[in-house]
C-alpha cells in the first residue's frame, strides 16, 4: 500500500458537511503485532515501521481502545496492538463503519 493516503473521513461526509467521526474499535487478529510503547515511541514512527506509511497511527489507536483514542494516554512500557496486515485491518475498519452506519441510521 505504500504511502497512499487513506481518507478515513470520507464515509462521514454528507451533503458537503462533516459528521462526527466515531471511535470504531478494530478487533484483534492473530496476525497483529505486539509492540512495546517506550519513551521514544510515537505512533507515526510505529506506523511507518510496520506499514511503510507514517499516517496510520489513528488505526493503531482504533486497535487500542483502552487509551481513549489519544496517543498521549498510552503509558510508557505498555504493550500495544498494531493491527496487521494493513490492508486486512483497513477492511476491518470499513466493516465497522458499515455496522456503525446501519445501527445509527446514517
Amino acid at each position: 500500500m505504500g504511502r497512499r493516503y487513506y481518507d478515513r473521513y470520507e464515509e462521514f461526509k454528507f451533503d458537503g458537511k462533516m459528521k462526527i467521526l466515531p471511535f470504531l474499535r478494530i478487533p484483534e487478529k492473530s496476525t497483529d503485532i505486539k509492540v512495546k510503547y517506550d519513551g521514544n515511541s510515537r505512533l507515526d514512527i510505529i506506523s511507518d515501521d510496520y506499514y511503510n506509511n507514517p499516517n496510520m497511527g489513528w488505526l493503531i489507536l482504533q486497535a487500542n481502545p483502552q487509551y481513549g483514542g489519544l496517543e498521549f494516554d498510552i503509558p510508557t512500557g505498555t504493550i500495544i496492538n498494531v493491527p496487521y496486515p494493513l490492508q486486512e485491518s483497513l477492511q476491518q475498519y470499513e466493516k465497522q463503519i458499515i455496522k456503525y452506519r446501519n445501527f445509527n441510521g446514517l
